[in-house]
């Protein structure tokens, strides 16, 4: 059929494109010829030949059916070719219906697509609302279960706060309550609703409540923790101090929304405090008393001895004599070592360097070592090495100590053999001097195990083979060495010895200028106040050998007496006396003076303790301060001090005496230089305003100070430490301007040990200074 179809195509195509006529008469031309091919093969197939009238009739009937033809072809092609175009133009409908259909489809998909994505969504949000709702539903419940758990949390906390022996409180920035615990209902003996809104001035005495508000203040301004200690009464009259904290708090933005108070009852602490302190001032004081009253004899042999060795003996004499010296200093270590234990467990063990003849120390050293040495029969080397100087400046007293403790052990734990002792100088910086000392011995040794413990206070080495002792002689000396800035080492092995060294490092100075004045001194009167009779002929053989006289008062009243009745050139004071102290003494004595307008001679404390703070003395009343035994180089340093300037002899020595005394003492209270140069410039009476303004003051002062540092605030201490400086500075409180500025200086060794000793002495010395500033003022109104 498709052939067909296509040949009937061309067919009306070709009748299209030639037109009706020409191809009428085309179409007619090939039926003739048809025709005719047809004929000639008919009769070519019939008769063998073909004639003329055959092909006339194939023309004839060519032309006879040709216009049939072509009308049935004509009519058939147009109404082929019209059912053509009607087919065509349903053709393009359904065309155009099937693109309409596509698009339709089209449309349909997406909207199907559409309507399945909102569908999706639909059923998403839908999953996502009830996801939502189970998370709503969940949160709700865990709200409700925070809340609960909150509100059980702060029921426990308010019942903490409320069980709490402490007062809790809480103010806003208006400074009012804003609420309280039971303890601070109870303090205040009103309830929590009616202290809300209330401030410090409703509830609280005025000075409490200003010592509150003040520390208000200070916690909004600086928004720091403030602590202090304040005494609050209940309502039963009942008192109690607590030490109170206030921290500022703040809302989850930084805020501050007020502040928070913590109070806690320490009346039972400060009194343990107390009976502590009182404990240590009871400890100090029997170690005092005893060991005063040990080296009352002691001294007294020692100074004998001393003296006695002076004098001509016999070898015999001279080594049983020196025998007995060596004995009662060694003794006398012992002490000083008991004493300097209880000054490290105040933590007030302190160093009092002076010019030092180090060629003469070691003289010293050696000559005791060798003593020692020879009783129990062992050798004894002593090796200098090194540039030794002939001066330096160092603390004699604690040195020998040191050096004499080890010596003593070394002698001690030694049977066999003997001791090396070893001095070593260099000269590293230019005025300092490095020295090393080795003590070795060839005796037992020492365990490694045991010699980190050797140093510990009150250690000792159990067993029969090694001696024990009381195990505070080499703690103190390494706690002396340290405070010399020091080190002290150990080099031991069981059986073959020890060997102990000690390193410090000190200045080098010049030998102290001799007056020669000193020696053509006129004969002064003295006083010796002093209570032992081995005291009094050892003071007295030591000033009648230098050509003085003695008077003696063996107490107070005595002492007062013969002042009385005679004018003396010099007072030796002892500390300790049946009646009173030598304090007392100075204290009345000075009084009287100036109730009297009269000048004292100087007047020097006789103590058997270590002196390694004249500031004490001088505080006492006293010019000077001198240790017993006495030493000829002690009492020579005093009349050098007091007398050395100017020989005059009868009242004339007197009037200098004292004067010298008075000014001696003045210098180390007062700047006189400053002094007198403002005297001169603006008069004594200007000056004596700006005092007692001053001694308004100093109580304010005194109390601030002593507040911040029980609260250890640094910053606020060394503020307060420097107000006082200023102020001492400006009218020429010279002792107090030094301790002041000691107070502000935190930089300095053992600072906060210190603080509360140098604190309390700036308050026991100010108001005493300020008298006496008053005092040398009117004098020259």
């Amino acid at each position: 059929m498709k052939p067909i179809k296509t040949w009937a195509q061309y067919y009306v195509d070709l009748m299209t494109k030639l037109g009706i006529v020409r191809f009428s008469m085309l179409l007619a031309a090939c039926i003739i010829l048809l025709a005719i091919f047809i004929q000639v093969g008919v009769t070519l197939f019939l008769r063998g030949s073909v004639e003329s009238v055959d092909m006339v009739r194939s023309i004839f009937f060519g032309l006879l059916i040709t216009p049939w033809a072509v009308y049935f072809l004509s009519v058939v092609v147009d109404q082929l070719e019209d059912s053509r175009q009607r087919l065509s133009r349903l053709v393009q409908k359904l065309q155009q219906m099937r693109d309409r259909d596509q698009e339709l489809n089209s449309e349909l998909q997406e909207k199907i697509e559409l309507l399945n994505r909102q569908i999706e969504e639909t059923r998403k949000a839908q999953a996502a609302r009830q996801q939502a709702i189970e998370d709503l539903e969940s949160e709700v419940f865990q709200r409700e279960k925070a809340q609960m758990e909150s509100q059980e949390r702060s029921a426990l906390l308010r019942s903490f706060i409320d069980t709490s022996p402490d007062l809790v409180y809480y103010r806003n920035e208006l400074e009012e309550f804003s609420g309280c615990n039971k303890a601070m209902e109870n303090l205040l003996g009103r309830p929590e609703k009616e202290l809300i809104g209330l401030t410090p001035y409703d509830v609280y005495p005025e000075d409490v409540a200003d010592k509150v508000v003040e520390t208000d203040k200070e916690v909004f301004a600086r928004n720091e923790t403030q602590t202090y200690e304040q005494w609050l009464q209940y309502p039963d009259g009942r008192r109690a101090c607590f030490e109170l904290r206030k921290v500022p708090f703040f809302d989850r933005d930084g805020k501050r929304l007020g502040l928070l108070g913590y109070g806690r009852d320490i009346t039972e602490r400060k009194r343990y405090q107390n009976e502590l302190e009182q404990a240590s001032q009871d400890k100090t004081t029997f170690i005092s008393t005893i060991s005063h009253e040990l080296r009352t004899p002691l001294n007294g042999i020692v100074g004998l001895s001393r003296i006695l060795l002076a004098t001509e003996l016999s070898d015999e004499q001279r080594q049983h004599l020196k025998t007995i010296h060596f004995s009662a200093v060694t003794l006398g270590n012992i002490f000083n070592d008991i004493i300097d234990l209880d000054k490290m467990d105040r933590r007030r063990l302190t160093l009092a360097p002076e010019p030092m003849d180090l060629p003469g120390f070691l003289d010293d050293l050696e000559s005791l070592a060798r003593l020692q040495a020879e009783q129990k029969g062992l050798y004894l080397h002593f090796d200098r090495d090194g540039d030794i100087p002939d001066w330096i400046e160092a603390d004699g007293t604690r040195l020998r100590q040191v050096l004499w403790n080890l010596v003593g052990n070394a002698v001690k734990f030694t049977d066999d053999g003997g001791v090396t002792i070893r001095c070593m100088a260099d000269e590293l910086t230019p005025g300092e001097v490095t020295l090393r000392f080795d003590i070795e011995d060839t005796g037992i040794g020492i365990p490694a195990a045991l010699q980190q413990k050797i140093f510990a206070l009150y250690f000792q080495i159990e067993g029969s083979k090694h001696a024990t002792g009381t195990g505070i002689g080499l703690a103190v000396s390494q706690q002396l060495v340290e405070a010399m800035h020091g080190t002290i080492e150990l080099d031991s092995e069981p059986g073959e010895g020890s060997c102990f060294s000690i390193t410090i490092t000190v200045p080098t100075t010049q030998a102290p200028k001799d007056d020669p004045v000193l020696a053509q001194l006129p004969c002064l009167s003295v006083l010796l106040v002093e209570d032992v009779e081995l005291n009094i002929t050892v003071a007295c053989a030591l000033l009648e050998k230098l050509g003085h006289s003695v008077s003696v008062a063996r107490n107070g009243g005595e002492a007062f007496a013969l002042l009385a009745e005679q004018q003396f050139d010099l007072v030796f004071l002892d500390i300790q006396l049946p009646d009173m102290t030598g304090f007392d003494i100075a204290g009345q004595l000075r009084q009287d003076a100036e109730q009297q307008g009269t000048r004292l001679p100087p007047l020097v404390a006789l103590t058997a303790n270590v002196i390694s703070d004249k500031q004490k003395y001088l505080a006492g009343g006293m010019d000077d301060a001198i240790s017993k035994p006495l030493s000829s180089k002690a009492i020579k340093g005093v009349l050098a001090r007091f007398f050395g300037h100017k020989p005059p002899c009868g009242k004339a020595a007197r009037a200098v005496s004292s004067a010298v005394a008075e000014a001696s003492r003045d210098d180390a209270v007062l700047d006189t230089v400053f002094l007198q140069d403002y005297v001169e410039t603006v008069g004594a009476a200007a000056l004596l305003s700006s005092v007692d303004m001053l001694g308004t003051m100093a109580g304010d002062y005194l109390s601030r100070l002593k507040s911040v540092t029980a609260e250890r605030r640094q910053q606020e201490i060394v503020e307060e430490a420097h107000k006082i400086k200023g102020a001492a500075g400006s009218v020429g409180l010279k002792r107090v301007q030094l301790l002041a500025q000691q107070i502000q200086s935190p930089d300095l060794p053992d600072w906060w040990e210190r603080l509360d000793d140098r604190v309390n002495e700036l308050e026991r010395l100010l108001e005493p200074d300020l008298a006496e500033l008053r005092h040398w003022l009117e004098l020259r109104v």
